[in-house]
């Protein structure tokens, strides 16, 4: 006898947002990602007046300004698991541009500890999206003119900025020679946890995204550099450079007007 379940799907993106009493005027024009909680703090102090919307588990989200323009930022998740949820509940939500602000693994000898990279791509090499999408050929892109001004801001911020497809694995322990192999034959220049779900779900969604992330170590020399000063720095120069994107972007949008 098989059990037949009473819905579609069990719990959706807008079940989780009634779960946290998240509503789409509450959030911001901008949602701005950091992954861990203490690179969410560096951030908020960055906003005029923050509201918390939500505290759940380890997730928190805030609301504030920033010089007139309404942004919301919420620690998104280290892994790919934590990741799509938070997505998905951002997305959900109605969020109109998404940048998310993370770290990365270099896998070029001319990257070094404490550059940027800009993802306009990714390789999946995680287990969440494929319950997503099915087709193997499938590779999760980033907003291109989002990117674009991503990367002048970047390049404006005076570090070393490299831009290029981002190889997300979660088998961190499992990042073998013959893996990273494939991954760089595949266009690869960074590994991390993250980005080809964040971009996988918010290109469903159709929902503009784009991604930034600073090197804490080389996979290809070995080096660790997370305790790095050179990564410290470049994690907090990310804040600054998302911030300026948004003012580049404001000031495109009055342009415009």
């Amino acid at each position: 006898m098989t059990t037949q379940m009473q819905r579609e799907i069990h719990l959706t993106g807008k079940d989780l947002m009634g779960m946290v009493q998240l509503r789409p005027q509450d959030i911001g024009k901008y949602a701005i990602i950091p992954g861990p909680k203490e690179r969410l703090d560096g951030f908020l102090k960055n906003l005029e007046k923050p509201i918390k919307n939500f505290s759940f588990m380890e997730y928190t989200m805030y609301t504030g300004e920033y010089e007139g323009t309404k942004i919301t930022s919420i620690n998104g998740g280290r892994f790919s698991a934590d990741t799509a949820i938070t997505t998905e509940i951002l997305c959900s939500a109605q969020a109109r541009t998404m940048v998310r602000i993370g770290s990365c693994g270099a896998l070029n000898e001319n990257i070094k500890i404490g550059d940027l990279i800009v993802a306009d791509s990714a390789i999946r090499g995680e287990g969440v999206t494929p319950y997503y999408v099915d087709d193997p050929k499938f590779q999760p892109s980033a907003d291109k003119n989002l990117t674009d001004a991503l990367y002048e801001s970047a390049k404006a911020s005076g570090y070393k900025v490299h831009r290029g497809r981002v190889w997300s694995t979660d088998a961190i322990l499992r990042e073998t020679r013959e893996y990273v192999g494939k991954a760089i034959n595949k266009g690869a220049i960074a590994v991390d946890m993250v980005t080809s779900v964040f971009l996988t779900i918010c290109q469903l969604y159709k929902i503009p995204a784009t991604a930034i992330l600073a090197v804490s170590d080389h996979i290809i020399t070995g080096e660790m550099g997370f305790m790095d000063a050179n990564y410290y720095m470049a994690e907090h120069a990310m804040i600054g450079i998302s911030l300026d994107l948004v003012k580049r972007l404001e000031g495109k949008t009055k342009a415009k007007v």
